[in-house]
């Protein structure tokens, strides 16, 4: 054991590695008895490509770069994809990324578009493709621009033709909805083939906020015949919905603050734990319908555990085994569940539960260690004390080597995460980007402050029209709290965040001196911007419940916008953007920078082509992980080693 100061040890966690384990598997889904999902390829310029475990457990990459399994409905986007065995044989249409058309692929053969080209606005775009062989159609969620503003847009339940006739004649697609709903899902159908049920959602509502469940009766050639709202409103968030083997309906609902299961109205298992979750992307599932009449669930408060529910009894049995989060992809076939899930030791990966023995194992994207695992953190599940004694959730990764140690009496440099959303959660999961961070002697806190999912309604109400303040707040509580408790140096603290987390991190800076720096990730800066057009559809009414009414309290728009208040940055800051970001689109970064220029603020601002919303490329990753780890270097007076330096101008 040597003794070196904090953020001077060597860690073979260098930022390649961590650029090289960035993602997870997603989408799951079977084709008749196989297992396929999405996975991410950072060094395939970011590109997801769609893994087919074939019978005898061998994984393929079924679709080879360019191509790219990825919808952008809603820019956060949905299921991509879908898949039925015809003469023995994978049939699978998907999204593809580049275009957003979508394709017919069987094996052997090159993929087929399916849907034409729009060059209206940002054309025409698909999500949650279910393949109709009875129809010889797709049925899916229709995304279609009507200008070229990010708001000229409708989105309607849809039927492709499998044959293809639709690749140049947009009236061959069948419209199966109107568009008097901003927002839907896509549609599930009852096991009889009578029923449809989807979610539909409107304007300011986001879908955490106020959802309907719509049902509709499938008449004569596949048409939805009198849709009616069955349950859901203003106030009441349907997350998912689906069928029982019965024809029952099944929906998860946060009518009593937590969001539990239904069945026909009759509410299953309550618990104060979450059976559902934010939106953020369409066909996200934290149940699936078993045949034997029983449920998969991913449930939970703060962390998620997968689980079998007897709806008859209310009993639930949790999976064994290591893994302490599961993501919301959850599929099912006879008596077999696949998810998603990780620890804080391991990444995310395929498992499998048999519920007819109760075996749960790894049977994709198996974790392993690239490293060995004494470097990675031992996180502590804490919950704080912020104003008004309020609970704050919080993850605190204390600074771990298995070969140094700081000197007596030194107190580490502590840098505190804010997630995204900020309607999200921070999972405990093994986070190679963290470790890069704690093996070299700097400790993380990710803060799930007021507003996080996972904690119930009222938790995350906590947020609406407090943005900027309850956010900023419960971070700052924390780094105190861990300074004051002597976890961390006071005066060694920084803040850092992506998209909201990035609000939350530049908002820190100009309204706070908690923080001696930040590293500010593709952010919202300018609140009045971002609400009158410089976003897209989906969030562009957002802040109506973040903030409150434009219309009504535009002072607050200003006064708590970083962009106005750039003046009160007194501390080095890292900006970092995408230039094809629609979501926090470049010209914030842009106007907050013209703000800063000539007050001797130190600074560095990374842009980099071919990133949007989300850094996906592993050089891109390389990059912004490097010059954050700078950063903290420079200010906290740290010496890394191998790390070159960021240039800070003024």
């Amino acid at each position: 054991m040597q003794t070196s100061a904090y953020g001077s040890w060597p860690s073979p966690i260098d930022a390649a590695l961590a650029a090289a384990h960035d993602g997870h598997p997603e989408w799951l889904g079977f084709v008749g008895d196989e297992v396929w999902w999405t996975e991410p390829r950072p060094t395939e310029g970011g590109r997801r490509t769609l893994v087919r475990r074939h019978a005898d457990g061998q994984e393929e990459s079924v679709l080879p770069a360019p191509w790219n399994v990825r919808s952008r409905v809603i820019e956060y986007g949905g299921h991509p994809w879908a898949g039925v065995v015809v003469a023995g044989e994978p049939l699978v249409v998907f999204v593809h990324f580049a275009d957003q058309r979508l394709y017919r692929y069987e094996p052997g053969s090159e993929p087929r578009p399916l849907t034409p080209v729009s060059p209206v606005g940002g054309g025409l775009r698909w999500a949650e493709p279910q393949v109709r062989l009875d129809l010889g159609e797709v049925w899916c969620v229709l995304e279609e621009f009507t200008g070229d503003g990010p708001t000229d847009v409708r989105r309607v339940l849809a039927a492709v033709p499998l044959d293809g006739s639709a690749v140049r004649d947009r009236d061959a697609v069948r419209e199966l909805t109107d568009d008097r709903h901003r927002f839907v899902t896509g549609p599930r159908i009852s096991p009889d083939g009578s029923r449809a049920a989807w979610l539909a959602w409107d304007h300011p509502r986001m879908p955490w906020d106020g959802t309907e469940l719509v049902v509709a009766d499938i008449g004569s050639h596949g048409t939805l015949v009198a849709p009616r709202t069955l349950a859901g409103g203003p106030e009441e968030s349907i997350a998912q919905a689906d069928w029982s083997p019965d024809g029952r309906l099944l929906y998860a609902s946060d009518r009593t603050g937590w969001w539990n299961l239904y069945r026909d109205g009759e509410q299953l298992c309550p618990r104060e734990e979450e059976f559902g979750g934010a939106l953020w992307k369409l066909g996200h599932r934290w149940f699936a319908p078993l045949d034997s009449g029983l449920i998969a669930v991913v449930h939970g408060s703060g962390s998620t555990a997968l689980g079998i529910l007897d709806p008859e009894t209310g009993e639930l049995v949790d999976a064994a085994g290591p893994w302490t989060e599961f993501a919301p992809t959850l599929a099912v076939h006879g008596e077999r569940v696949v998810a998603v899930g990780a620890s804080p030791r391991t990444a995310y990966e395929v498992v499998e539960l048999d519920t007819c023995t109760g075996r749960a194992r790894v049977i994709g994207a198996p974790h392993d260690d690239p490293v060995d695992p004494v470097y990675y953190p031992e996180p502590l599940i804490r919950t704080f004390t912020g104003p008004d004694g309020r609970d704050i959730h919080a993850h605190v990764y204390p600074p771990h080597h298995p070969g140094h140690r700081a000197p007596g009496g030194e107190l580490p440099p502590y840098v505190v995460w804010a997630h995204g959303g900020p309607t999200g959660h921070a999972p405990l999961v093994l986070d190679l980007s963290i470790a890069y961070f704690t093996s070299r002697g700097i400790g993380v806190a990710e803060v799930n402050y007021g507003g996080s999912t996972g904690y119930g309604r009222e938790y995350r109400n906590r947020l609406r029209e407090q943005w900027g303040v309850v956010d900023v707040e419960d971070c700052a509580a924390v780094a105190l709290a861990l300074a004051d408790e002597g976890t961390a140096d006071r005066d060694r603290l920084a803040i850092r965040g992506g998209s909201a987390g990035g609000w939350t991190a530049a908002a820190s800076l100009t309204s706070t001196d908690v923080y001696a720096c930040g590293t500010i990730v593709y952010p919202i800066l300018d609140l009045a911007g971002w609400g009158t057009g410089e976003t897209h559809d989906f969030e562009s009414q957002y802040l109506e419940s973040l903030v409150g009414p434009l219309a009504e309290v535009p002072g607050r728009y200003a006064e708590r916008s970083p962009v106005e208040h750039a003046d009160r940055v007194t501390v080095p800051f890292l900006l970092l953007q995408g230039l094809d970001d629609v979501i926090c689109p470049p010209a914030q970064c842009e106007r907050f920078l013209s703000r800063i220029a000539g007050r001797q603020v130190p600074h560095a601002y990374l842009a980099f082509e071919g990133e949007g919303h989300g850094f996906r490329r592993a050089e891109t990753m390389i990059r912004a992980l490097e010059a954050e780890l700078s950063l903290y270097a420079q200010v906290f007076g740290l010496n890394p080693p191998g790390v070159a330096t960021l240039e800070l101008i003024r």
